[in-house]
């Protein structure tokens, strides 16, 4: 859907005069005369990385920046909340003036709506970027939208995904990233069925603590850090050299709910380590172990993934696809074993963004923005940070 000129200065009027509820009651049914694309600024700011981009309604990616932060945390082994908050700080405002000069574009002239991350997310963090975008898009009378970080994360599939139509919903989704582990079902923008979640460690988190036991150095650069080191030591390591149990597997109730347990993986390759005295600075025995633990987290994923395809078959839920996304989905194991499983079992394609933007960054901000201004859903420039926000909260989602 496309939005004319007239619509747009429609809707910066009613928002330079405090007129939002009718712009949100009528924005859907509006059926304007003369159709041009919309551009959308989006801000990222909820974790370690400062990403802000540019979308347009035509699926473009008109221009991106980021500003990575791994070099500040590797010395702690992790993220620091408040030298992250420190970093945006300081680089969020020449981020954003980066996005906009690769885009040759004016931010009052060119730029229609302005979308930031509200949650979920580090508390000071989001509060970084939620009032920069709040305050560009007061000063400039511009829409503003507050994007669920992980609903966006679902929603990128639908803007690269190379077809001339949009992916269709409903979808399975599995959303694994450093903070978070979802199995849901997207039937819409605002519409999502909570599957199952972790109960404890998220999916990068285990990754991260495994990475730190075995001191495995960080990755650089865009897509690097712990979890990406361990996933490249694994690759040349044998995964049955060692075995660690797969969570979740012995008790019948746990073993049939579609929730995920990560932090035993990491107790259970302690115990193996200290079990048989292995030294872990022999990098044959880090390899090895780093597979052993990968393999066992891909086939817990595999197992939780498997029951949400057969609750959909039950329900009579006609999936289009099993979309893959956040930061750990860039794990080629992990890609290789959800292919298989999606399409041999289940005869539904695996979509995954491409890996720089499974990873946060501003373009599935942007592009969230663009699905939530289609259908109408504008923000109060008055809106608060949420770092605890369920996605099941959003419209009409629901959780099992």
């Amino acid at each position: 859907m496309l939005i004319s000129t007239q619509y747009l200065k429609f809707v910066r009027y009613n928002f330079c005069n405090s007129n939002r509820a009718f712009l949100s009651k009528n924005y859907s049914t509006f059926n304007p005369n003369i159709r041009t694309p919309f551009t959308v600024l989006g801000i990222e700011t909820s974790c370690d990385d400062t990403g802000v981009a540019i979308v347009n309604s035509d699926r473009q990616i008109i221009s991106e920046a980021i500003h990575l932060q791994q070099q500040l945390h590797e010395p702690y082994g992790g993220i620091v909340p408040n030298l992250a908050m420190s970093s945006h700080q300081q680089y969020l405002p020449l981020v954003i003036r980066e996005a906009l000069d690769k885009a040759n574009m004016d931010i009052a002239k060119d730029i229609d709506v302005i979308a930031v991350t509200r949650g979920p997310g580090l508390p000071a963090c989001l509060g970084n970027g939620l009032s920069a975008g709040k305050a560009l898009a007061a000063a400039l009378c511009k829409p503003l939208i507050g994007v669920h970080h992980m609903a966006s994360h679902a929603l990128t599939a639908r803007l690269t995904h190379p077809t001339p139509n949009l992916l269709p919903f409903p979808f399975l989704t599995l959303l694994i990233s450093g903070g978070h582990t979802l199995i849901l079902v997207a039937r819409g923008v605002n519409h999502y069925i909570h599957l199952g979640t972790t109960v404890d460690d998220s999916v990068g988190e285990a990754y991260d603590k495994i990475a730190r036991l075995l001191k495995i150095p960080w990755l650089k650069g865009r897509g690097g850090g712990p979890g990406a080191a361990l996933e490249q030591f694994a690759e040349k390591g044998d995964s049955k050299k060692f075995s660690v149990p797969i969570p979740m597997t012995k008790d019948k109730r746990r073993k049939e709910a579609m929730d995920l347990s990560f932090s035993g993986l990491k107790t259970s390759v302690n115990a193996l380590i200290t079990k048989h005295n292995l030294d872990i600075d022999d990098e044959n025995i880090k390899r090895d172990l780093a597979s052993t633990f990968q393999k066992a987290a891909i086939a817990h994923l595999t197992d939780k993934l498997e029951l949400a395809f057969k609750w959909c078959k039950e329900k009579a839920i006609p999936l289009t696809a099993l979309v893959a996304s956040g930061g750990v989905a860039s794990n080629k194991s992990i890609r290789f074993s959800l292919e298989s499983l999606a399409v041999e079992q289940y005869n539904v394609p695996l979509i995954c963004p491409p890996p720089h933007l499974c990873t946060d960054n501003g373009v599935m901000i942007a592009w969230a923005g663009v699905e939530r201004f289609r259908i109408g859903l504008v923000d109060e420039y008055t809106i608060d940070h949420m770092p605890k926000w369920p996605i099941s909260s959003l419209g009409s989602s629901t959780s099992l």
